[in-house]
Formats: C-alpha cells, sequence, structure tokens
C-alpha cells in the first residue's frame, strides 16, 4: 500500500505542473493538491490543515511574466506526504509538513529555472524542424517540453518518497526545536495573514455590515463554514436582483423618456 501511495503522490506531483502549464484544472494549487494528498495518503482532514497553510502563504503569490515563484502546491504536497508517513498528531504533523515543505517550495523556484532554461533549448530544435518542413519530429520534439516541466516536480517528490524517513529525521535533528516551534506558531497567525490580504481586495466599507453579520454568526452564534457560506450566498443573491431590478427601471425610465422626446419631424 505504500508503494502504490508513493506512487501516486509522484505521478500527482509530474501531473501538478502540467496543470499549471495551462490544463486549467487547478490541481496545482495548494488546497486542492492537499485534498487529493490526503486521499491517497487516507487522512484528508490532517492534509488539508497543512495544505490550508500552505495555501494561506500563497496567497497573491504568482509567477506573472515568466517569473519564478516558491511551489507551495509541491510544498503541500511533500510536507502532507511527510508529515502523515511520520506523526499522528496533526498539530505535530503541521510543524513536520512546515520544516520539510517549505525548502522544498524554495527549491521549486531554482527548478523552474532550469526547466524553463532547458526548455528553450527545445522550443529553438523545434524551430529548426519547423524550417525544414519536418513536422512530425517538431511534435514530438514539443512533447519534451512538458516532460521537463514534470520532472522539476516529480523528481524531488521522487527523492521524498524514496528516503522521506531519513530526511525528516536530518531535518528534525539538525534544526532545533525551538525553530519547528516557530513554525508551528508562524503556521498558526497565516490565517490572519491570509484575511488581511484578502481584506484589502474587498469592497469592506461598502459591504461592512455584511463582514459584522458574519463575524457575529461564526464567533458568537457558532454557525459552520457552511451555513455562513449560504447566508452569504443569498445576502449576495438579494442584492444582485435588487441591482439589476434599478437598471431595469432605469433604463424603461429613459426609453419612456426617449420615446415621448419623438423627433424633428412630428410636426
Amino acid at each position: 500500500m505504500e508503494i502504490i501511495q508513493g506512487l501516486l503522490i509522484i505521478a500527482l506531483a509530474f501531473w501538478m505542473v502540467l496543470d499549471q502549464q495551462g490544463f486549467v484544472l487547478t490541481t496545482w494549487f495548494p488546497s486542492i493538491i492537499g485534498m487529493i494528498a490526503g486521499f491517497i495518503m487516507g487522512d484528508v482532514p490532517t492534509a488539508m490543515v497543512i495544505a490550508g497553510t500552505f495555501q494561506l502563504m500563497a496567497l497573491g503569490v504568482a509567477n506573472i511574466g515568466g517569473s519564478s515563484v516558491p511551489n507551495y502546491g509541491l510544498a503541500a504536497l511533500v510536507g502532507i506526504y511527510i508529515a502523515i508517513r511520520t506523526t499522528n498528531d496533526v498539530e505535530h504533523a503541521k510543524a513536520v509538513a512546515l520544516a520539510v515543505g517549505v525548502p522544498v517550495g524554495m527549491l521549486g523556484i531554482q527548478l523552474d529555472v532550469l526547466g524553463k532554461i532547458l526548455n528553450s533549448y527545445v522550443s529553438h530544435a523545434a524551430q529548426k524542424a519547423l524550417n525544414e518542413g519536418k513536422f512530425k519530429k517538431m511534435e514530438r520534439i514539443f512533447w519534451i517540453g512538458p516532460l521537463i516541466f514534470g520532472l522539476t516536480t516529480a523528481l524531488p517528490t521522487a527523492l521524498c518518497v524514496l528516503f522521506g524517513d531519513k530526511i525528516v529525521k536530518v531535518i528534525l535533528d539538525v534544526v532545533p526545536k525551538w525553530f519547528t516551534d516557530g513554525l508551528s506558531i508562524a503556521g498558526s497567525m497565516l490565517p490572519v495573514v491570509g484575511i488581511a490580504l484578502l481584506l484589502q481586495f474587498m469592497p469592506v466599507k461598502k459591504y461592512i455590515t455584511m463582514l459584522l453579520i458574519g463575524f457575529v454568526v461564526s464567533a458568537y452564534l457558532n454557525l459552520p463554514i457552511l451555513g455562513i457560506a449560504i447566508l452569504g450566498f443569498a445576502f449576495a443573491y438579494y442584492f444582485f436582483t435588487q441591482n439589476m431590478n434599478k437598471i431595469h427601471a432605469a433604463t424603461a425610465v429613459v426609453g419612456v423618456e426617449t420615446l415621448g422626446e419623438g423627433d424633428d419631424f412630428d410636426e
């Protein structure tokens, strides 16, 4: 069973980066990766706690213009695999995942750069085949590109799968306890940072009453997140329908006024 889990985790790492390049299934987000990895490892709750931590790290991070950024999807995947394999305690699992996943995610920057450099040679080779009229050869060469990108995440994941326990032992032996405890505390603080970042992009001043209602039902009425989401949808739908009715009414008034004015040839 462990061998099958390891192979599936490696395959997921390979597919993850291909999806990021344009398949648009969003499997490279830590939250989505965490859910799939949780199903593979048989512990979805622990996986989602870890994935949520890395997802908050990834807020606002994007490789715009071909730039390379930390691969938090890879960090979440490796962290979940190692953490679930080594401990059953959620808090300890999160600390282990951060200790292992963050360096792997940072390594993803260098691997992404390396993959792009190698793919520049692939594109030149494909261009050369195109100029020579060898279209079948050009198509075969283009398949090397996704393979290189897939290996940039599959190879480090395979190393962690093969030597996972040893890697964790070395890291935990070298890294002092105060550091891993600090990572755990930082992971607990990240939701606050994530919420603060989201509030920067939301029209808070315009809908401050909705924000306060959501806070009250969550903090004081202990309403589950699904109930809050349904309540939020109800308010959003109400505001949407009201605004649409106002737009239709204004359009109708303008249309009536236009018809009433007539034109110069009426007289």
